[in-house]
């Protein structure tokens, strides 16, 4: 498990800023959606095969073992030259349109109380998982469409030399919604409070069961980990504070406890706007904040002003900005949002993922700009808010 002098040194640069430290820069990683990265290759004239965080040499990367409650292969109801529809092991009825970025949920088997409290989990600890090959619905059916996913394990063990590799697991929210449907999972806890709780606590002790597996199976070979678990939209959260912090918030802290026992940070990915359970996420020890959408009114300056130095941050880069600002207003975007690194605590990524109607030429004048002005002692000129520490 050697690593090169510059691996070591994107480890210590994520763990510095996670500590709320100065590393030598800022780190710099993003998620990246399939259609972006053909348009960056055609535009940087580089080969279909290019990888565009070894290109970057960028500091982290993220990896999903199978975290389906059901280890089978895809069933395919259909298939077509533009589409497939296929059932998966989380029983969702899924239709993938190739050419657009994102899945359709076409239907949910477990459609009743009765379904639920009748639904088993295969065991979070089965190798499969992690060391075979096979179908899996949040590896294999998003962005892209793959059947026979690598194992995991084989996928760590090939970043590992390169990359900070984070792991992930999905919060019992994010499990909630894929096994029964979103909007069963918003009425039901609504209405069966008592009844759709139960079952909450059955997904989220499989989510940790998931960490804690990962973790044994990743051999010291993970540098952290994700949590994926969008709780909001643009305006506020899906339901109220109370009831998130009755059911989710402890499956949360669990799995963040399990990660930290082991001497892992824990990025967790939340869209939408969180604001009115932010202190919450500091209390339960969340190390850092991600993607924080300009779009749902974050801004990381502004959250650092408010939030000091309890909680970092990892996004907010907004895309929109980023794809059709002119040059100078995209340059004067990147700086000031430069100054939410002040004292560590900052890693620059987009505000949730970059899209194909950001052009490779803005993507790598973005990139330049983070490398030349991130570096510390911070010198961001015109920029530099003096108010932020």
């Amino acid at each position: 498990m050697d690593r090169t002098p510059n691996t070591r040194a994107k480890i210590e640069r994520m763990a510095k800023a996670l500590r709320h430290e100065e590393p030598d820069r800022v780190p710099l990683s993003d998620f990246f959606w399939g259609s972006f990265l053909e348009r960056w290759r055609a535009d940087l004239g580089l080969p279909a095969d290019t990888d565009i965080y070894k290109y970057y040499d960028l500091d982290w990367i993220s990896t999903i073992p199978n975290m389906d409650p059901h280890i089978r292969p895809f069933e395919t109801v259909e298939e077509t030259t533009d589409h497939v529809i296929v059932r998966t092991g989380f029983e969702a009825l899924i239709r993938k349109q190739f050419a657009d970025p994102m899945p359709a949920f076409l239907g949910f088997a477990t459609d009743t109380l009765e379904k639920m409290a009748a639904f088993g989990f295969d065991d979070p600890w089965d190798e499969r998982r992690y060391f075979r090959g096979g179908d899996n619905q949040i590896a294999g059916v998003g962005d892209g469409f793959a059947r026979n996913s690598p194992a995991w394990i084989d996928s760590v063990r090939s970043l590992h030399p390169d990359f900070a590799v984070y792991g992930s697991v999905c919060e019992a929210q994010e499990m909630l919604w894929r096994i029964i449907g979103p909007e069963n999972g918003l009425l039901w806890l609504a209405l069966h409070p008592i009844e759709t709780g139960r079952f909450i606590e059955r997904v989220g002790e499989f989510a940790l069961g998931l960490a804690r597996a990962q973790i044994q199976a990743a051999d010291g070979r993970l540098d952290g980990l994700v949590i994926w678990g969008d709780v909001a939209y643009v305006k506020d959260l899906l339901f109220s504070p109370e009831i998130w912090r009755r059911h989710f918030k402890p499956v949360v802290k669990a799995i963040v406890d399990e990660c930290h026992a082991h001497g892992l940070p824990v990025i967790y990915h939340g869209c939408g706007n969180v604001r009115r359970i932010f202190e919450d996420f500091i209390e339960i020890g969340i190390d850092a904040y991600n993607p924080l959408e300009f779009k749902a009114g974050l801004d990381a300056v502004e959250l650092r002003r408010r939030y000091g130095h309890r909680i970092a941050f990892c996004g907010n880069m907004d895309v929109l900005t980023w794809a059709h600002a002119p040059s100078d207003e995209l340059r004067r975007a990147v700086l000031t949002k430069l100054n939410a690194a002040k004292g560590g605590g900052f890693i620059f990524q987009s505000d949730h993922s970059v899209p194909s109607n950001v052009s490779g030429q803005r993507y790598d004048e973005v990139v330049r700009l983070v490398r030349e002005y991130g570096r510390y002692p911070l010198r961001l000129g015109e920029f530099d808010l003096p108010d932020i520490t």
